[in-house]
């Protein structure tokens, strides 16, 4: 969908203008005066000739021409008709404020008619139920709350809560914003439409998402695509991870919370930051926006922090060591260097306190930064400083030395430097601001700051890899049938599958009687395990339709015997080897989720007390899924020690990989293997569930 018009429009009509203090329409129109907009402004109402002095026509077909962007300020019931002209004569967009639609049951036949209208004429919409469009390059505010005019820069927000946007153009700790796009319910354009034309904007270094719902996981791949081939940096906040978060985002937006680990393994995949609040999700923005060298990847480096307190560097060690940012030791020459300009009370270490002793010596501090960031084992810095509002005189002055040396610091030093204050109060804005000119993101608050710091080192993505997922995504989502439309297979059928496509599975077959089950127990070699295998059937111990380790012919009958009298609609006996016991393990896939997606993760109790699952969107390589089993928390449980060998995480790989591929070639919903039992050598599927 073309967007242009609508984000670098030449005229503008708002309809429902008026002078009505509080208004959305009115305050819209102030707004394009104050930001300077030089374009045309029209006023559309039948009742006015003019409003704030803009003059006003009694419909939009009324105007000189079609408008590029209409803003629709007025009740949710008038909507779609005004979004049908729109769409008959030509405009370009169209900008919705008001709520009343899908968020609420009355609402929803509006919805409706504005998505049909929008779609009739192929008319991008912002909204419902949002703030509007913010663009400051270009002196445009289709915004309906007040606002005030001011510097624009490189990082862009995309966010379906509006006070969030709201909150972000009223933030002061040196973030610059370049264009703002509250878009409410994404009625008639998902979230990933507005991300995909802002990675094509030159003047966009960053992008900010805010999101409640998970939207259309292939054009968000799309999108996310189009950042990585750019070097634009994402930073991701959606809500829903917890029931009341996701029942809080349906009440807003009228969103339907999906998976949340889906959707976080995805925002991963494509090399985006996720934040955990807003605070952080501006800091990440704020910070992916300035130019940088890329850490390198892999190998023995990692982070310094310096900071002029031992308690700072406490706190540092902690939240580094949570958050799994290396903090490797200074070289010998390093610290030879930093002993000749440290004071006597200074400890070399990382951490570095240098001590407030060298508190306003510019030269000092430099050489400090850049002797730690010329450290071979040290590929980035970051280093704490708290700028105090107010200061005047000279304690304005030794904070402005400190700035500088921090600053010839960061320009001598091989290794990317950034800087955060401690707390976020402590980032004087035009601080953090000339920072950033300088090539060094400044962070409000040390917590937040090492996050950044986190999310710069990651790597950058293969935009190829993403459009893989895209496409996926998008057959999957074109093969899905009706809600409640997939049928369960019987566990025999769903190994049968795993037979055909050469994955791993026990031995067994389906049996017609009592003797042809002891003909089984011959032909596998004991024991064996009977078991009822039905599409209607998935817990088999609650109901007594699972016998184990059965080794004699009298064993197996008498098993036999016993599954024939539990009831089961359309069960059959299967009859299997019995698995030698071995590391349980889950593989599953699925795509139900924003984008098919493939869970592996340890089984049995740790499965049950840790959740410990790792998530690959699919398609998904062997070695891709072995490196993400390796992330796992527990797994130092595949890796041998204390006397037992390792476990062939290999093989686990592939089997998972093989069971993502079955999942799209046969057009499944679901496979699920539970348990998955690894060895030393190999590793097989147990038992297995598919629709």
């Amino acid at each position: 969908m073309e967007l242009a018009r609508l984000l670098h429009p030449r005229t503008v009509a708002v309809v429902g203008a008026t002078e009505r203090a509080g208004s959305y329409a009115g305050q819209t129109l102030l707004n394009l005066r104050a930001m300077g907009f030089p374009g045309e402004v029209w006023g559309v109402n039948p009742g006015r000739s003019s409003a704030h002095g803009f003059p006003c026509f009694a419909s939009l077909g009324d105007c000189p021409s079609a408008p590029d962007a209409v803003v629709v300020a007025i009740p949710a019931a008038g909507v779609p008709a005004v979004v049908e002209e729109a769409g008959a004569i030509g405009c370009g967009g169209a900008v919705v404020y008001g709520a009343g639609f899908g968020e609420i049951a009355a609402g929803l036949p509006h919805e409706e008619a504005l998505r049909a209208a929008a779609a009739r004429h192929g008319l991008p919409v912002c909204g419902p139920n949002g703030n509007g469009i913010v663009a400051l390059h270009e002196r445009l505010a289709l915004w309906g709350d007040a606002l005030n005019p001011q510097e624009p820069g490189r990082v862009a927000l995309v966010s379906q809560s509006g006070n969030v946007a709201v909150n972000a153009l009223a933030t002061r700790r040196g973030l610059r914003l370049h264009t703002v796009i509250s878009c409410g319910n994404s009625t008639a354009l998902d979230p990933s439409e507005w991300i995909l034309e802002l990675a094509r904007d030159e003047g966009v270094a960053s992008i900010a998402l805010y999101l409640e719902a998970d939207g259309d996981g292939a054009r968000l791949c799309e999108a996310l695509a189009a950042c990585a081939e750019r070097g634009v940096g994402v930073s991701v906040l959606k809500v829903g991870a917890s029931r009341t978060g996701a029942a809080a985002a349906a009440a807003h937006t009228g969103a339907v919370a999906g998976d949340q680990r889906v959707f976080r393994a995805l925002v991963e995949e494509a090399g985006a930051a996720w934040a955990e609040d807003v605070h952080e999700l501006l800091e990440l923005a704020k910070a992916q926006a300035v130019p940088r060298a890329p850490v390198p990847a892999g190998g023995a480096t990692g982070l310094a922090v310096l900071t002029c307190s031992g308690g700072d560097s406490a706190l540092a060690a902690d939240e580094c060591e949570r958050l799994g940012l290396p903090l490797p030791p200074l070289g010998g020459a390093t610290a030879a260097r930093l002993r000749e300009l440290l004071p006597d009370a200074a400890t070399v270490a990382n951490p570095l306190d240098y001590t407030a002793l060298i508190w306003g010596e510019t030269d000092t501090l430099r050489d400090i930064v850049a002797a730690v960031g010329a450290d071979p084992a040290i590929d980035q810095v970051l280093v704490l400083h708290d700028q105090p509002v107010g200061l005047e005189g000279e304690p304005s002055e030794t904070w402005a030395a400190v700035r500088e040396g921090i600053l010839r610091g960061a320009g001598a030093s091989p290794a990317p430097v950034l800087l955060a204050s401690t707390l976020p109060e402590l980032l004087d804005d035009a601080a953090a601001v000339h920072f950033a000119r300088a090539g060094v993101p400044a962070i409000a608050g040390l917590r937040t700051g090492l996050a950044c710091a986190a999310a710069l080192r990651r790597q950058p993505p293969e935009p190829g890899r993403l459009r893989e997922i895209a496409a996926v995504a998008a057959a999957a989502r074109a093969g899905n049938g009706a809600p409640g439309a997939a049928r369960p297979l019987a566990e025999h059928e769903a190994k049968d599958l795993l037979r055909a496509a050469r994955l791993p599975v026990v031995d067994g077959r389906v049996v017609a009687s009592e003797d042809d089950a002891a003909r089984s127990l011959d032909e596998l070699g004991g024991p064996v395990v009977l078991k009822l295998s039905s599409p209607a059937l998935l817990h088999k111990t609650e109901i007594g339709a699972l016998a184990l380790d059965l080794r004699s012919s009298a064993e197996v009958r008498h098993a036999h015997r016993r599954l024939a009298e539990v009831r089961v609609e359309g069960a059959h006996v299967l009859v299997e080897r019995m698995a030698a016991a071995g590391l349980e393990m889950i593989v599953a896939a699925r795509r139900d989720a924003v984008v098919p997606a493939l869970v592996v993760g340890l089984g049995g109790l740790w499965a049950e007390l840790h959740d410990d699952v790792a998530i690959v969107p699919l398609p998904a390589r062997p070695e891709r899924v072995e490196e993400a089993i390796l992330e796992l928390r527990g797994a130092a449980l595949l890796g041998g020690g204390r006397g037992r060998p390792p476990l062939d995480v290999p093989a686990v790989a592939r089997l998972a990989a093989g069971v993502g591929d079955l999942l799209l070639e046969r057009g499944l919903s679901l496979v699920e293997l539970n348990p998955v039992f690894v060895y030393e050598r190999g590793a097989v599927a147990v038992d297995a569930v598919a629709r």
